[in-house]
């Protein structure tokens, strides 16, 4: 904020918990957007439950918005020291070398990941996702951290994440990451990715 005093920043840490509280922060930010337009969306600690219990699944995820559309995202997984990155149109890299999502073609052999919510009807929706998906694809997988989950998208690791309710810190930079390495980040109808999509799906685009 000393380098760019007139931008504006969204953080987990200033937002009450809840996704009425998340949503309406966000919306508060983009209706009364700082005069250059310039929005900063950081979660410090991405996987939260992962850090207190140690586990090595836990990241900060920053991302610059400008106009309402992410510009710049960065996730840095410490534990492996692997800076990912991603500028709009030119491409995502992992520690500077270009990455790009799996080649995989069928769901017979998608590796998919979800998250674990905790919202009633979150869990509800889960549930039905693992029922369909699970018969048909190759695993699924739970990491506690929609920053890894979306960064391992976009260079291959995973072909597909999902997530029926998300905050914009928890989405933003991985968003741009996935889109610039090859490829779709939608809601759960299919429709193009914004700041205000909660429910998500990553995947290759096959």
């Amino acid at each position: 904020l000393d380098v760019f005093p007139s931008h504006d920043f969204l953080g987990e840490e200033d937002v009450a918990p809840g996704k009425e509280a998340s949503a309406n922060a966000l919306e508060a930010k983009l209706t009364s957007a700082a005069d250059d337009n310039w929005l900063w969306i950081v979660d410090p600690i991405d996987g939260t439950t992962n850090f207190v219990n140690g586990m090595p699944l836990c990241m900060p995820s920053i991302a610059a918005t400008y106009k309402g559309e992410v510009m710049v995202g960065v996730i840095y997984d410490c534990h492996r020291d692997e800076l990912f990155t991603a500028t709009k149109g030119q491409g995502a890299f992992l520690n500077g070398e270009r990455i790009s999502v799996g080649a995989q073609d069928s769901i017979g052999d998608a590796v998919i990941a979800m998250g674990s919510p905790p919202g009633e009807e979150s869990i509800e929706m889960s549930l039905k996702g693992i029922t369909a998906l699970m018969p048909v694809c190759r695993t699924i997988r739970m990491l506690g951290s929609a920053a890894i989950m979306l960064a391992w998208v976009a260079n291959g690791r995973l072909t597909c994440y999902w997530e029926y309710d998300l905050s914009s810190w928890d989405i933003a930079a991985g968003a741009l990451l996935v889109t610039e390495a090859g490829g779709r980040f939608t809601n759960l109808e299919g429709d193009d990715y914004s700041l205000r999509t909660r429910k998500i799906c990553a995947s290759n685009g096959a």
